[in-house]
């Protein structure tokens, strides 16, 4: 095994039916990234990606167990033209939910 293991397969880009924040609001996930066992800063990079790909509005949640990239990504919204939403804790992972300004 190499210094940083086997590559992933592709980032899984699907539909992930929709997500209720702390704040009480709901919304439908239209892209999902999964970022799962990935170290910094592919997931940051994954982000990045997909809020390009995306139509404008669109939600993007990504799949994270890495808790620097968790703390990472929210910060780097208005640059790469998102809004963070909100993080959600899953049972293995967090679901940080973005939005394509």
């Amino acid at each position: 095994m190499g210094l940083f293991g086997k590559k992933k397969e592709p980032a899984a880009v699907e539909a992930g039916g929709s997500v209720t924040l702390a704040d009480g609001s709901t919304h439908e996930v239209g892209r999902v990234v999964d970022a799962v066992g990935d170290s910094c800063p592919r997931p940051q990079l994954k982000t990045k990606k997909a809020l390009a790909d995306a139509a404008p509005g669109t939600v993007v949640e990504v799949r994270i167990d890495n808790p620097t990239s968790m703390e990472a990504i929210p910060p780097m919204m208005p640059e790469v033209g998102g809004t963070h939403l909100g993080t959600v804790k899953a049972e293995r992972y967090w679901r940080v939910i973005v939005r394509k300004n």
